[in-house]
């Protein structure tokens, strides 16, 4: 029950705040909007305001936004078919805009929650180096061996480097620069799979900062990652360097949101963000059926002049929706078989 309820989230994360920037998009472009609804299937619940019909369907994975003239031509002058092509564009690009907006949220949430390093000394560890050198709490490293220190991961690997000789350690201290000299010791200890292992430490620990304006910073760089990792994984695909059936589907999607609950909420979060980004780029890609197609078409109005007839982007769009949900179907299968075969 549990992994239902989240996957029925996932779902609803994925989808609903997609359509959510398509309608918002809409409303700023002066579109008219005839249904806004939350969930897909029979409405269970309808309001009509001034012009939008606002409804809540029976099942809760996602939502839709229909715009007049959206597939059609239209007299109505605040049809989507009778505004100018970059206001198209902004409609048509929204709906990828909010899901990575909802990454960055969602990612941000998580390292604000959870956390997040700093170069600043938290403690400082009796008979170790780093109090013998006469550093401090509250101590900024800004440099080691005149290497700009920005992240406490690079203190980390900076002592390890060292290979245990005597290192220069430059900190910020209220107004002060200081620098002093120190060597770090090894010591035993385990690593993240419980073996013994040995390591130098200085014997300082890092403050764990929960500023909300660094963790959003955080999350855009994090979602940032996301995104280049995705382009990354459709250039492997695209080149043969990995095949289709290493694609997974919402079959796939659900076994992997049964799997964080072994890893924790937080787990479930990262997921949700990475689906989020994953939806937004590839809903992007310029093939028929998805938005990135759509704007291939308004592109070719704006550069030619020239509008596709009704019929004939409609049998395209048609064609991708055919192909999309064969492709649909294989890698629901693939995922079948990766899980019970």
């Amino acid at each position: 029950m549990k992994t239902a309820l989240l996957a029925i989230l996932l779902f609803c994360v994925m989808i609903f705040p997609h359509e959510l920037g398509h309608f918002i998009a809409a409303r700023r472009m002066g579109v008219k909007v005839i249904e806004f609804s939350f969930g897909m299937g029979p409405a269970i619940w309808k309001k009509q305001g001034a012009e939008t019909l606002y409804s809540i369907r029976l099942l809760p994975v996602g939502g839709f936004c229909a715009m007049e003239g959206e597939d059609e031509e239209s007299s109505e002058p605040r049809a989507f078919s009778n505004k100018k092509p970059w206001q198209k564009i902004v409609v048509l690009s929204a709906g990828s805009i909010m899901n990575i907006i909802c990454a960055i949220l969602i990612m941000a949430l998580i390292i604000g929650t959870m956390g997040f390093t700093t170069t600043v000394v938290r403690e400082v560890t009796a008979g170790m180096p780093a109090e013998a050198a006469g550093m401090m709490p509250g101590d900024k490293i800004i440099e080691i061996d005149g290497a700009k220190i920005e992240q406490w991961t690079d203190v980390s690997k900076a002592i390890q480097a060292s290979g245990g000789e005597s290192m220069e350690v430059t900190f910020e201290r209220g107004k002060e620069v200081k620098s002093v000299t120190m060597t770090p010791e090894l010591t035993e200890g385990v690593d993240a799979q419980g073996n013994p292992a040995q390591g130098y430490v200085l014997g300082v620990t890092c403050k764990i900062s929960h500023n909300p304006f660094m963790a959003l910073v955080d999350g855009a760089q994090s979602t940032w990652n996301m995104v280049k990792m995705m382009f990354s994984a459709l250039g492997q695909l695209f080149t043969g360097q990995a095949g289709v059936d290493e694609l997974s589907g919402p079959v796939g999607m659900i076994n992997m949101v049964s799997q964080t609950e072994k890893y924790g909420f937080w787990y479930y979060g990262f997921l949700t963000a990475l689906i989020c980004v994953n939806l937004a780029i590839i809903n992007m890609l310029p093939l028929p059926a998805l938005d990135g197609g759509r704007i291939i078409f308004v592109i070719y109005t704006m550069i030619t002049g020239k509008t596709v007839s009704e019929k004939v982007e409609g049998t395209v769009h048609m064609i991708g929706m055919a192909l999309l949900l064969a492709l649909m179907v294989f890698v629901t299968m693939n995922d079948i078989t990766r899980i019970f075969g």
